[in-house]
């Protein structure tokens, strides 16, 4: 990772305290409960994404992007790359800040959407694994 890559990302977790996590899972042993789970220890607020509903994390699920209450600085994404450019599109319309696709999601076209809505993408990157080597800690209190 370059500087120029470390400053940016070093940025979004900095000015991030809200993430949805489309493709959020009840299930322990998936990444999409593992990392979602890692970064609200870190002192994230969590906003689950997932049409089943329920709680994952002690948080009530969403059924949709759109459904989520309060403003989303990260759209975190854990479907198939098929499903990134809808998801794209309705993180431009809840007004997000950040578009990131977890590690091996890519398209081209999500991003090219994600850019024109004024979203920086960040993509095919884990959010838990990049945040540890980066080595930030928990988030503190900011008046």
């Amino acid at each position: 990772m370059d500087d120029a890559e470390r400053e940016t990302l070093t940025g979004i977790y900095r000015e991030t305290r809200t993430i949805a996590v489309v493709g959020a899972s009840a299930d322990e042993a998936k990444a999409a409960y593992r990392i979602p789970g890692y970064l609200q220890r870190q002192g994230y607020r969590i906003r689950p994404v997932n049409p089943r509903g329920g709680t994952i994390l002690g948080e009530p699920v969403a059924e949709s992007l759109a459904d989520v209450d309060g403003p989303v600085d990260v759209v975190d994404v854990f479907r198939p790359a098929a499903e990134a450019v809808d998801i794209a599109r309705q993180a431009v319309a809840i007004g997000a800040k950040v578009l990131w696709l977890q590690l091996g999601v890519t398209s081209d076209e999500a991003r090219q959407i994600a850019e024109d809505g004024g979203l920086t993408v960040v993509m095919d990157r884990c959010m838990g694994a990049t945040h540890r080597e980066l080595g930030l800690g928990p988030l503190t209190a900011t008046a």
